[in-house]
């Protein structure tokens, strides 16, 4: 049986940029941009476009180049996420609010770039766990962030069900390791 792609919703690429527009993680799913200077150069023109909008509260839409672009900014981080003009918006926001739930929790809610920077492998995952090939796998903030964290931790406890005590065990673990190289 042949799978019918042409009604499943489809994401061209997952941008997290700095409040410059410069690259923190982006993972593209579509030949839209075929080189790395492509690529480059619509980040800078969909940051460029959307900067002075007021994108803190809740996500904005906008069409750029027959492409819907789906964003939100928190502190100095822009999330965006792009289909083509025939994409359901609701769909990208679903995928933009999983993945901005997903880094906050994976972040411990302090979602700013130099935390993202720190914790680049698992904001990677994250994309990972989000979109594979353009297809949407999972939405959920929880969920996305619980796979990530499985991957990343001995215990598999989910970020979101660790307590304190657990969290600094792990912190402590973390730094002694550190000190012992």
């Amino acid at each position: 049986m042949a799978l019918n792609y042409d009604s499943c919703p489809v994401v061209k690429n997952i941008l997290l940029l700095d409040s410059e527009g410069k690259r923190v993680a982006v993972k593209y799913y579509s030949d839209d941009w075929p080189t790395n200077s492509a690529k480059i150069a619509f980040e800078k023109s969909i940051f460029t476009k959307t900067q002075k909008t007021n994108a803190r509260t809740e996500a904005e839409i906008t069409m750029f180049d027959n492409n819907i672009i789906v964003y939100k900014f928190v502190q100095d981080l822009h999330f965006f996420v792009t289909g083509g003009d025939d994409e359901n918006e609701l769909v990208l926001a679903t995928v933009l609010q999983g993945f901005f739930d997903a880094v906050t929790l994976l972040l411990r809610n302090n979602v700013e770039q130099r935390e993202a920077l720190e914790n680049l492998d698992l904001i990677l995952l994250c994309l990972d766990e989000i979109v594979d090939g353009g297809m949407v796998l999972e939405t959920d903030g929880n969920i996305i962030a619980g796979k990530v964290s499985s991957h990343t931790m001995d215990d598999g406890a989910p970020l979101s069900e660790q307590t304190i005590t657990q969290a600094l065990a792990t912190a402590r673990e973390h730094l002694t390791r550190s000190l012992l190289r």
